[in-house]
């Protein structure tokens, strides 16, 4: 055992929260929280969800077991988790419903307007696995965002970050659900957070009202496979017609549900660079976007959480966008210089579109 580590004294544990949170407000994070990695009450809640199959395509969901809700399985030696809150809301960027409602204009969820997140998490809580390095001396870890079969969102209620919204969000009430979350998996016995025990959000129903395609349907329980978010970024191939209408000029997931939550009135703009709007994804027309080439769209998108998906899906998400737009001369021949595409998924959706226009 290096000697700084501190061993089971409470003072020294403590302390070495105290700077942890020190740091990670100094990295950028908003909030820390700390948890035990008990998850038993999550575990189940999930099972019934993937039993039910509202999990789509996503088979990842189910192949990595009980890895998911037993964090020690993931990462043997594990014993508490450190979950970070970063907000992403740009402090610029066109107004997003004025964008929805536009339905030539594309829209792109807030998240994803900027840098990949992944990467821009992950290196500040690397830094902050560091710190605490140099700190204490060698201690198992590991960091994760999104990457791996980790439960982040209970994780994060659990450590205080906030309540399980209606939508299946994480919200907290001084600062909406605008925001990223990560983990660092440890074997330090860190003194833990109280969770979140109260849910606020009440009697509203708004964001399942709001919701374009009925995903959610009933509080806490959201239908993958209807969801906006997940036809346009997790779903490869062609879906139903009723749910092509129904996403409107949303290509690049859906955040109808967060836009009309209350809470959100108490979120905090980012002042992070790297979640600023690039490329005028906040505000570009579907036709502009259309125009793209293969390498366009991969020099454009480096970086983006974007480019994951790849050219062909975000083609075809933008040829539905483009049949559930205003008729008019720039989007018909937007559609009309792909009528023949060699690729099989964007053909098929650029004549369902045009078929749309009476073409």
């Amino acid at each position: 055992m290096p000697p700084n580590r501190p061993k089971n004294n409470s003072a020294e544990l403590d302390a070495l929260v105290q700077k942890i949170h020190l740091w990670g407000t100094q990295l950028g994070f908003q909030q820390i929280g700390i948890c035990d990695t008990d998850l038993s009450h999550a575990e189940h809640r999930l099972a019934n969800w993937l039993e039910k199959g509202f999990h789509g395509e996503m088979d990842w969901m189910q192949k990595h077991g009980t890895k998911r809700s037993q964090p020690a399985e993931l990462h043997p030696g594990t014993v508490r988790i450190i979950s970070a809150r970063m907000d992403y809301w740009p402090a610029s960027g066109h107004d997003a419903w004025d964008i929805i409602n536009h339905s030539e204009k594309a829209f792109v969820s807030r998240y994803a307007l900027g840098r990949d997140y992944h990467k821009v998490l992950r290196q500040r809580l690397q830094k902050l696995a560091t710190k605490m390095s140099e700190a204490i001396g060698d201690f198992g870890y590991r960091v994760f965002v999104d990457s791996a079969p980790v439960m982040e969102k209970p994780i994060a209620e659990k450590a205080g970050l906030g309540w399980m919204g209606k939508h299946t969000n994480l919200i907290h009430r001084d600062a909406g659900s605008w925001f990223f979350l990560g983990e660092i998996y440890t074997d330090l016995p860190l003194p833990v957070n109280e969770g979140v025990s109260e849910n606020h959000c009440g009697t509203c129903q708004a964001c399942i009202e709001v919701c374009p395609t009925r995903a959610i349907i009933g509080p806490y329980e959201l239908d993958a496979r209807r969801c906006i978010s997940y036809l346009t970024i997790e779903h490869r191939g062609s879906f139903a017609e009723e749910l092509r209408i129904k996403m409107g000029n949303r290509i690049y997931g859906c955040d109808d549900c967060q836009l009309v939550c209350p809470w959100n009135k108490f979120s905090q703009a980012s002042n992070e660079k790297d979640f600023l709007p690039r490329h005028q994804l906040d505000d570009i027309t579907l036709a502009e976007l259309f125009a793209w080439d293969k390498p366009c769209f991969e020099k454009k998108m480096e970086g983006s959480p974007i480019r994951r998906i790849g050219y062909e899906v975000w083609m075809r998400n933008i040829a539905i966008a483009l049949g559930n737009a205003r008729s008019g001369k720039d989007v018909i021949n937007a559609l009309t210089a792909r009528r023949d595409d060699k690729s099989d998924l964007i053909r098929e959706h650029v004549l369902w579109a045009l078929k749309r226009h009476g073409g």
